[in-house]
């Protein structure tokens, strides 16, 4: 080691300025360390946060029932509601998943999902009250801002792909024979968890849910409702908007 020694001093005035410079330089480096040790906890307490913002948002993925590749809800009695989420699902549903005991409902807009309501035939007024609710939700009666519109059932035997002028083409019916109608339904609309961890939408009645929060037609950008959607239901944001409707959405009830 190399040590500075000013000959116009004494060595004792020497000593004596090395012994004040190293407590100066004592001081620094606890002083260092305590700058450490502060750092490692802030970073430590942002690395909890985001442990646990994650936690928040994770969603277990369950094992997917044959329905889910469908719009799918139930009705509080558990009874199955499907809907086409295009064109190719519409024909889909009624030629393979419609039964003689089910019933179809469309809204009375053009641009709707085929909606079929299993057992419908032997279902309460209740029940098909919540698949008239699906039906007017899942139309472009939202993307244009309704907030009710006239819908409608019939059974199977009903509906053909034929009409008088030719093959009707995909996605819609040809409609015989006399129609039940639900005139000024709301479109007002349940968005939340099941007890199976399931993101799922249903009627406003719906209490098969966890949790859930009621949703309108609305000026707020599909996009920013979900992500509202998403913070109050603690899910991921992209699960949200892949089972809404086209169109703004307002949260009306937490």
């Amino acid at each position: 080691m190399g040590i500075e020694i000013k000959l116009g001093k004494h060595a004792q005035e020497s000593a004596t300025a090395y012994h004040q410079l190293a407590k100066k330089m004592r001081k620094k480096s606890e002083g260092v360390e305590k700058a450490i040790k502060e750092t490692r906890k802030k970073i430590t307490r942002v690395e909890e946060r985001a442990v646990v913002k994650e936690k928040k948002h994770m969603h277990i993925a369950q094992k997917k029932e044959w329905y889910e590749s469908f719009g799918w809800s139930f009705t509080n009695s558990k009874k199955l509601i499907l809907r086409g989420k295009n064109a190719k699902q519409n024909d889909g549903i009624v030629a393979k998943h419609m039964d003689d005991g089910d019933l179809f409902f469309h809204c009375d807009i053009r641009g709707g999902a085929a909606t079929i309501l299993k057992g419908g035939i032997e279902a309460s007024d209740e029940e098909k009250e919540v698949a008239a609710v699906i039906s007017v939700c899942f139309s472009k009666a939202w993307g244009k801002g309704f907030s009710q519109a006239d819908t409608y059932y019939v059974k199977k035997e009903q509906l053909s792909k034929h009409a008088a002028g030719g093959f009707v083409g995909a996605g819609g019916f040809a409609i015989t024979g006399k129609r039940v109608w639900y005139r000024n339904t709301p479109l007002k609309l349940r968005v939340g968890v099941d007890e199976k961890g399931a993101i799922c939408v249903g009627a406003p009645g719906a209490n098969w849910m966890k949790k859930s929060v009621l949703v309108v037609p609305g000026k707020s950008p599909k996009e920013t409702a979900c992500k509202k959607i998403a913070e109050l239901l603690g899910v991921d944001e992209a699960e949200i908007q892949s089972i809404l409707p086209a169109g703004g959405i307002s949260v009306v009830q937490k």
